[in-house]
């Protein structure tokens, strides 16, 4: 399943990444932030509006702001 997906609350881990549908200083930005393959994620809050951006994931006790396209490009697996 793919982060956008993944019910809030629920932990998970990241289990893939495609990097090439993103800018490379997005995808930098990420990796900096501890987004990339192994990470531990949950979803605290999804936007209200339109295409429910931003989401709010947990990486660790870090809360980052994460656009919709964005966790569409990662695959998680349940923790």
């Amino acid at each position: 399943m793919t982060l956008d997906l993944l019910p809030i609350g629920q932990r998970a881990q990241i289990t893939a990444v495609d990097w090439s549908c993103m800018a490379e200083e997005e995808a930098q930005r990420l990796r900096a932030m501890g987004i990339d393959v192994g990470a531990r994620v949950a979803i605290s809050h999804r936007g209200v509006l339109g295409g429910r951006d931003p989401l709010a994931v947990m990486v660790g006790r870090m809360a980052v702001a994460l656009r919709r396209a964005h966790a569409v490009a990662m695959q998680v697996e349940p923790a």
